[in-house]
């Protein structure tokens, strides 16, 4: 389907979505700016198809496996005609002005590439402004105003030729810093990544759990992946070096109800994920890097620990 007369995609990750993304389509359906919704299922198996067949106004990329948030994203992405794309998680409802703002913001200025959104609890707590860089690589939401370094992927708008032309979106992450590695491309093309107060209500964690054993393990294992492709390569090898040394020590450190990321089994884990995948990290890595305007020193040493 063409997208005449609209600026925006906006895709919508679900998998067993059933009981929650009705509200997020009823808030794209009230949007003040007209779109495109495009929907991607995971190879649901809860209903959450027939739910969506149901559904006027949208268009549904069925997928026969679940792909994860990264996965959908990327298989979606070469549907997308018009020059916005935003990424929106199922379990996400948007006020009604929100893709008007965050259009508004990305349409001013050129040197943007991207626009976080700012993410509420049901509750009325700020989640996240947008995404901070941490001292040692964390993707961290920020909660306060000001400069971001990047977005949180449960909402953001971005212009679809740049995420084109810097790689797209890593389908091997699954789930979990596929925005901070994105931002990282972004920023090392040149591109500045703003944040607009544009509110979305997030109920986090719908689909995953956050907490978990299995979020930390997508989630401490594409961290270490991100900084192998983006950043510095003295940086990328002291995190990598600091997480093995961390986890080797462990077996003799007596952490009685430890958390799961700190169980020495799940960081080895991590680390026979990050090995299998460091051949292609390594050779993203020579990508970016020549795609690279500028340098990821000067990325890392502008937003590491703000």
């Amino acid at each position: 389907m063409r997208s005449d007369g609209v600026r925006s995609t906006v895709i919508v990750i679900t998998w067993r979505g059933r009981d929650h993304i009705d509200a997020c389509l009823d808030a794209l359906a009230a949007q003040s700016r007209g779109h495109r919704t495009l929907v991607v299922d995971n190879a649901s198996d809860d209903g959450t198809a027939g739910l969506l067949a149901a559904r006027p106004g949208i268009e549904v990329l069925r997928l026969p496996r679940n792909t994860g948030y990264a996965g959908g994203l990327a298989a979606a992405l070469p549907l997308v005609d018009t020059p916005f794309v935003a990424w929106l998680n199922d379990d996400a409802a948007p006020d009604a002005d929100w893709l008007e703002v965050v259009e508004g913001n990305l349409s001013r200025t050129t040197t943007a590439a991207a626009v976080a959104s700012v993410l509420m609890t049901p509750e009325g707590r700020v989640q996240s402004t947008g995404v901070r860089l941490t001292a040692d690589g964390h993707g961290a939401d920020a909660t306060a105003t000001g400069e971001v370094f990047g977005f949180c992927g449960g909402a953001a708008l971005l212009r679809t030729d740049v995420l084109r032309d810097s790689g797209g979106v890593p389908p091997e992450f699954f789930c979990y810093y596929e925005d901070t590695d994105t931002a990282w491309r972004l920023r090392l093309a040149g591109f500045d990544v703003v944040r607009a107060e544009a509110t979305v209500t997030h109920l986090h964690g719908a689909s995953t759990r956050p907490g978990s054993a299995l979020f930390h393990r997508w989630n401490e294992g594409n961290r270490l992946l991100t900084l192998l492709r983006c950043a510095p390569a003295g940086s990328a090898v002291r995190e990598l070096a600091r997480f093995a040394a961390i986890t080797l020590a462990l077996p003799w450190r007596r952490l009685p109800d430890a958390p799961p990321n700190l169980r020495a089994g799940l960081r080895l884990r991590v680390l026979m994920k990050v090995a299998v995948r460091l051949p292609a990290a390594l050779r993203a890595r020579r990508r970016i890097g020549r795609m690279a305007r500028v340098s990821r020193r000067e990325v890392w040493e502008t937003w590491a620990g703000r």
